[in-house]
């Protein structure tokens, strides 16, 4: 006859659970074994932070930017994130800017398929975001990689002003 052990169970302080509590979680499952997931071992400061401290704006921002970041990550030298709008003519815009007015406004700033400059001005209770690879403008030599330069000012010592 076998003993029955329980499985090992894991006891946190209360400083433990408070601290699990506000850090963020994600859990992403993909088909594809290439695509790649935010890592959240590596997140920058500002997602780090508690959630309590943030308006729903900048909490909403800060992931925007890690999903941006993610998705670069996913695309070839010949394009560059833009996203889809829901409702509107505007189609779908190369992202060149992402902001927050506290404490519930995201706004994003890019050029339609036109060519007209476009922003999107959105509460965050109608969040609807859909990432798009779109194709490099001719004249570029490389993709832009906003991404990249958002996720730096989630380094809270960092200046992406200039």
């Amino acid at each position: 006859m076998t003993e029955n052990n329980p499985p090992q169970m894991r006891i946190d302080t209360s400083a433990e659970q408070m601290e699990n509590a506000v850090l963020p979680r994600t859990q992403e499952i993909h088909t594809d074994p290439n695509v790649h997931c935010p890592d959240t071992s590596k997140l920058p400061q500002a997602l780090s932070e508690p959630v309590a401290q943030k308006s729903p704006a900048q909490w909403a921002y800060e992931r925007i930017i890690m999903y941006i970041q993610n998705f670069e990550k996913q695309l070839d030298n010949d394009h560059e994130v833009g996203m889809g709008l829901a409702g509107g003519e505007a189609g779908v815009i190369r992202i060149e800017g992402l902001g927050y007015f506290d404490p519930d406004i995201v706004t994003y700033y890019g050029i339609n398929g036109a060519g007209a400059k476009t922003q999107l001005i959105q509460h965050v209770s109608q969040m609807n975001v859909t990432l798009v690879a779109s194709p490099k403008h001719i004249d570029q030599p490389e993709a832009n990689r906003i991404g990249f330069r958002l996720a730096k000012g989630l380094e809270r010592d960092e200046d992406v002003t200039t």
